[in-house]
């Protein structure tokens, strides 16, 4: 599986090296990678591939005046730092270095904290890893539904057939019978008595695939009645 992708948008190294360092350990997944990208360049976060973003708020006046400065080239561009993650519609945390102690504000996919000093690093990350575990959670959730609704087309299907098999049986039952009677017919030309042949021979051979059917339908029964003994042994 991709591992998850954190874009940390500063323009203090500090910034980023506080949240890669303090970013907590799985020991199962492994952590995810890390793209730094300076506030120069993040005018069109819409396009850019990553699951969630970290972003130092000190970047924002400076991103505001850029986008400013470039108006007629950036015609209905977000003009502030929370605009553009907003846009982008993906999860993203920013720090800002004022506010109230305990400051937090969630409006849309965008998370604001103070940047509390010691600790802002570890809450980022916890957050952030919290984040990418449920929306890894999420679509794992999502392929499930489409294998569970393929699996049961499927399984709607394998039904109608086991259901229709006596009629095709009998059908198949019935041409099998009269191509039989072709094959040893006295006085059969040679091309209709090798057309009876073949037809003789496909009808025996789905006559097997639908015996197949039948000992596929005891296969799953006895496999569904297994795996509900051993859920109860599990639960006792």
């Amino acid at each position: 599986m991709n591992r998850p992708t954190v874009l940390i948008l500063a323009s203090d190294p500090a910034f980023s090296r506080e949240v890669t360092a303090n970013w907590p350990q799985d020991p199962y997944r492994g952590g995810p990678e890390f793209t730094v990208l300076d506030q120069e360049c993040f005018v069109d976060l819409e396009d850019s591939h990553y699951d969630l973003a970290i972003a130092d708020a000190s970047s924002a006046e400076k991103l505001k005046r850029q986008r400013k400065s470039e108006r007629p080239k950036t015609k209905n561009k977000p003009t502030d730092l929370k605009q553009s993650l907003g846009a982008a519609g993906k999860p993203a945390i920013i720090i800002h270095s004022d506010g109230a102690r305990g400051f937090c504000n969630l409006q849309g996919s965008v998370l604001e904290l103070r940047r509390d000093a010691g600790i802002w690093p570890l809450v980022a990350g916890l957050i952030g890893s919290e984040i990418l575990r449920r929306r890894h959670a999420e679509s794992r959730a999502v392929e499930a539904e489409k294998i569970c609704a393929a699996a049961q087309a499927e399984a709607t299907l394998g039904r109608y057939m086991v259901g229709m098999r006596t009629n095709i049986n009998n059908a198949l039952t019935t041409v099998l019978g009269n191509a039989e009677l072709l094959v040893h017919e006295p006085g059969l030309p040679a091309t209709i008595a090798t057309q009876a042949d073949a037809l003789r021979n496909m009808a025996l051979r789905l006559n097997e695939v639908f015996q197949r059917f039948s000992s596929l339908e005891k296969e799953l029964v006895v496999a569904a009645r297994e795996s509900g003994k051993k859920s109860v042994a599990a639960g006792s």
